[in-house]
């Protein structure tokens, strides 16, 4: 009797990491063996299983996925990525409030991989930003960010932006900006108006503390489920992550309205 085809993939590493290995093309036996590190012995009968399954066939010493096999693991990789990304940091994900990304981008959340989650924060430093973000944006050519806050040292770090040219890129909330305009602070107000920086004003709520991007990194700030922030934010610097975070910032851009006025 043939298991289910979930059961034949998935209970087995052995099996699962061939199908794997096996989506780019024929491979021979001993290219398999050094890449899974094991022995003909050990191998054998799950590849048996797996032939047997029809999920893969052989020539002489050299196998190759099926057309079902290659049906089936087409699938695997999207969903092993998005499992791989929640399983190391299941706790964090699963108290999250996620709504606020649209759907196309929910099935996407593997691309963020590889992923740092940052859960302690020295206490010197829950009110200053991320000093590996910064130092990205210092070298790149824009700072793309959609936020609800904005650090007491916000001021200065336009500045320096203006210093080393580059762009920032602001959708903010609605009443961010009302704390803007009624603020004190002249000179930010001078800086956010300037030709260099775009600052704009998103009318809906927003479910999200803030998320950005540059040219090498993307943060994102997510609420829990409660509703409350407890400073722990995720972090990439991979090409995927940086593909994604633009597309989320253009997202919320494409509902925001120029503010002409401060």
């Amino acid at each position: 009797m043939k298991k289910p085809l979930l059961e034949v993939i998935f209970s087995s590493e052995k099996r699962k990491n061939v199908l794997l290995l096996l989506r780019d093309g024929a491979q021979e036996m001993e290219v398999l063996l050094r890449s899974l590190d094991t022995t003909r012995q050990a191998l054998l009968p799950q590849l048996k299983t797996l032939e047997r399954h029809y999920l893969i066939i052989h020539y002489d010493d050299s196998y190759e996925l099926t057309t079902i096999g290659k049906l089936v693991v087409d699938k695997m990789k999207p969903l092993l990525g998005t499992l791989g990304i929640f399983d190391k940091d299941i706790e964090y994900w699963g108290t999250r409030d996620l709504d606020f990304i649209p759907t196309q981008l929910h099935a996407r959340l593997r691309e963020l991989e590889p992923c740092n989650l940052v859960t302690t924060i020295p206490t010197a430093e829950i009110c200053e930003p991320s000093k590996h973000a910064l130092e990205n944006a210092r070298r790149s050519t824009f700072q793309a960010s959609v936020t609800t806050f904005l650090f007491p040292n916000f001021t200065s770090i336009l500045e320096n932006f203006k210093d080393h040219k580059v762009s920032m890129w602001l959708v903010i909330s609605e009443e961010l900006l009302t704390k803007i305009k009624e603020g004190q602070n002249e000179h930010l107000k001078t800086l956010l108006r300037s030709e260099q920086n775009k600052l704009y004003l998103y009318p809906k709520r927003m479910g999200f503390v803030s998320f950005g991007h540059n040219d090498f990194s993307f943060m994102m700030r997510i609420f829990n489920k409660t509703g409350t922030y407890d400073h722990k934010y995720v972090s990439s610097d991979s090409p995927s992550a940086l593909i994604w975070a633009k597309e989320l910032f253009e997202h919320y851009l494409r509902d925001s309205v120029p503010v002409t006025e401060i």
